[in-house]
């Protein structure tokens, strides 16, 4: 990991779509919480949804089921498509912001942007890029780092000081070419999950985001958010 350490992004969804938007993508969709994962709950959710964001607790167990889970997918060989944007974590705290860039990359055939979007030209300047490249890319965006910290001055809580050490992380869920993948800036490659589609998306990353809370049954630490394409 870089030098570098941003202070961390709150799990507000206003603060997430007002970040976007400073970055230059139109109003077509926005961030909302997910409150619960019955169905219920999901029904509430305006859809279509595209992405869904999860922040959660690095634990021991996590930590050890991500070690496990790096070794068996290493000798698995997993398919991963080549549409699939993806980039390591090198920044400190980045991870909501990556995990954002995670959310609008993987659908760029349906949001829309701003003719002198930064976040659209950081995508366009790194489409060809390795994960590792797009990491060191986004260490020298001096657009998107100063918008990342407003950003997360913003929040309804006091942001954390750039020493103090943050054990909450954010990852996305994304469906590419009908497959459901989990985006984490760092693991060293994206996880394949299984079949998806537009219609099922919601539920599907929602069984995904139940284990990570059943590894961690005392931990209440989670946040679940979706980019949606109608108003919450």
């Amino acid at each position: 990991m870089s030098s570098q350490c941003w202070l961390p992004l709150e799990s507000n969804p206003e603060v997430m779509t007002k970040f976007v938007r400073s970055l230059g993508m139109k109003q077509s969709w926005q961030f909302g919480d997910v409150y619960g994962l019955d169905p219920d709950m999901l029904g509430m959710v305006p859809r279509p949804v595209c992405a869904v964001l999860l922040l959660f607790p690095i634990t021991e167990k996590y930590e050890a089921f991500k070690q496990e889970e790096e070794e068996r997918l290493k000798s698995q060989q997993q398919e991963v498509s080549t549409d699939v944007y993806f980039m390591r974590q090198t920044i400190g705290n980045a991870c909501g912001t990556i995990g954002l860039i995670h959310a609008v990359a993987n659908n760029l055939a349906r949001l829309e942007f701003e003719p002198n979007s930064v976040l659209k030209k950081f995508l366009e300047l790194t489409c060809q890029m390795s994960p590792q490249e797009r990491s060191a890319f986004l260490e020298n965006d001096e657009s998107i780092r100063i918008t990342h910290e407003s950003s997360a001055q913003e929040g309804q809580t006091e942001a954390p000081s750039l020493d103090e050490k943050v054990n909450l992380h954010f990852i996305a869920f994304v469906n590419v070419g009908g497959q459901l993948y989990e985006l984490d800036g760092r693991k060293p490659f994206p996880i394949l999950h299984g079949k998806t589609s537009e219609d099922t998306f919601l539920e599907d990353a929602s069984e995904v985001c139940k284990t990570f809370m059943a590894r961690d049954p005392q931990e209440v630490r989670f946040t679940i958010i979706a980019l949606s394409k109608d108003s919450y």
